[in-house]
């Protein structure tokens, strides 16, 4: 809506609105976020390297370990309500990684638990999990797919 289409009950309203807005400080945010992202990919990669040296994975075999650590650490960490200060901190820093996913399917469990197992738990937990899972899937389906298709099934 252009501001020549307003009416003057509505102009008066936006600058009441401007004038209670909260400024966020979106430079001193970013920064967090990078951070604390940042530590994250950074616990993570130390996690990498010992899967590397004390179970002697390689850099390509250590990523799946990795990040089945890094979720059920973060989901540890989520129970005890530590993970929801860590995103109070970093906001989307904390929401990118893979931490993020193992955050936010602990949490529905953990929102759901008193309608019971089942129902509660079980049918919640996969409302985020369930879709990511499947995208997942059906993602990896095309890429081979397409890569086999393009290199030949013998290459």
């Amino acid at each position: 809506m252009n501001k020549q289409d307003l009416t003057t009950k509505q102009e008066k309203y936006q600058e009441l609105q401007k004038k209670d807005e909260i400024k966020r400080p979106l430079l001193k945010n970013c920064i967090k976020a990078f951070l604390v992202g940042g530590t994250i990919c950074f616990i993570g990669q130390f996690i990498t390297y010992f899967y590397i040296y004390f179970f002697n994975f390689t850099e390509q075999t250590a990523g799946n370990p990795t990040v089945s650590t890094m979720v059920f650490i973060s989901m540890l960490l989520t129970g005890f309500g530590i993970y929801r200060k860590i995103g109070q901190l970093g906001g989307a820093g904390s929401a990118v990684p893979v931490t993020g996913f193992g955050n936010a399917v602990i949490s529905a469990a953990i929102e759901h638990r008193a309608e019971g197992l089942v129902l509660g738990v079980g049918g919640n937990i996969f409302k985020l999990a369930g879709s990511v899972i499947v995208f997942g899937v059906v993602s990896a389906f095309f890429v081979a797919l397409i890569k086999t298709l393009v290199t030949g099934i013998g290459g």
